[in-house]
């Protein structure tokens, strides 16, 4: 399984993008991979803070898909504000991170760690206190996610 970010400087240039050369691109990759999924969301906030989409000082990425309920979408995005960020800027071996948005509602949030272990220590310590705290269960209908090992050779 591969993982492929995408961070466009505005709606307008992904717009033309989409407009122009998606179609001849995505052509001419036909055959190279099966089951794909895109999602696009809108950037929100940083995580921590300066989100940039730099990958080379990253050994591991965290990427969680939230489909959170209706009723609950503004409740935790406040929580996302007001309870992970703090933590997870405050934990040694967090790097950078973003919250991003898209229709349904969904939400992702991508944090970018130095290490594996700085990531599981982070896991052990503090994520079952945090979403007792952030009432995480009440607000999310759905939760996948994903550990990405970064390989240098495919960071762009």
């Amino acid at each position: 399984m591969a993982h492929v970010f995408a961070f466009w400087e505005s709606r307008a240039f992904y717009d033309s993008f989409m407009a122009r050369s998606h179609d001849r691109l995505a052509a001419s990759q036909a055959g190279t991979f099966k089951d794909s999924q895109v999602k696009l969301f809108d950037h929100r906030f940083d995580v921590k803070t300066g989100f940039e989409p730099r990958f080379t000082d990253a050994d591991l990425l965290r990427v969680a898909l939230c489909r959170v309920h209706e009723e609950r979408a503004e409740h935790f995005t406040l929580m996302q504000e007001k309870v992970w960020n703090p933590a997870m800027a405050g934990s040694p071996g967090m790097i950078r991170g973003l919250f991003g948005e898209a229709p349904g509602p969904e939400f992702m949030v991508l944090s970018m760690w130095r290490s594996a272990a700085e990531h599981g220590k982070y896991r052990a310590e503090r994520v079952e206190r945090l979403a007792l705290r952030a009432q995480l269960e009440a607000d999310v209908a759905a939760l996948t996610g994903d550990i990405v090992e970064m390989e240098p050779g495919w960071t762009v």
